[in-house]
């Protein structure tokens, strides 16, 4: 493949990510417009994102009904233009009318009680006693 393809190809993939990201982030800017509802996760620390998670939340006070992860093996997911349509479609096809999503990252990709016991996780040092918010330590 010439330079000149791979400088297209490279710049049409980035223009398609930074679409889905647009149109994701338009949407939560919106605010509330009723349930169901998307929320919009993204883990594991302050470099690179490898897993998105998406839950479904259909009513007030209900936990989530339809919950999909997406992982990237050591590339960050928010850069696969592919997962970003396929997270925009999931959300359409779920008939949310409010996104709810953070603008950073916000954790550990592995799940207390189902991947580990205890309140850290042993394979994700980098958020051992860091808020998972902020990502401040917080002690």
């Amino acid at each position: 493949m010439s330079q000149t393809l791979k400088a297209s190809s490279t710049r049409d993939n980035a223009q398609m990510i930074e679409r889905a990201r647009k149109r994701l982030s338009k949407r939560a800017k919106r605010g509330f417009r009723g349930y169901p509802l998307a929320t919009v996760a993204l883990y594991p620390d302050d470099r690179a994102a490898t897993k998105f998670t998406v839950g479904i939340v259909p009513a007030e006070h209900a936990d989530a009904t339809e919950l999909r992860r997406w992982f990237s093996e050591g590339a960050d997911i928010r850069n696969d233009a592919d997962i970003a349509e396929e997270v925009l479609a999931f959300v359409a096809a779920a008939g949310a009318r409010s996104v709810v999503m953070t603008d950073t990252i916000i954790g550990c990709p592995h799940e207390e009680g189902i991947d580990y016991q205890g309140p850290t996780c042993p394979v994700c040092t980098f958020w051992a006693g860091r808020d998972r918010w902020t990502g401040e330590r917080s002690h």
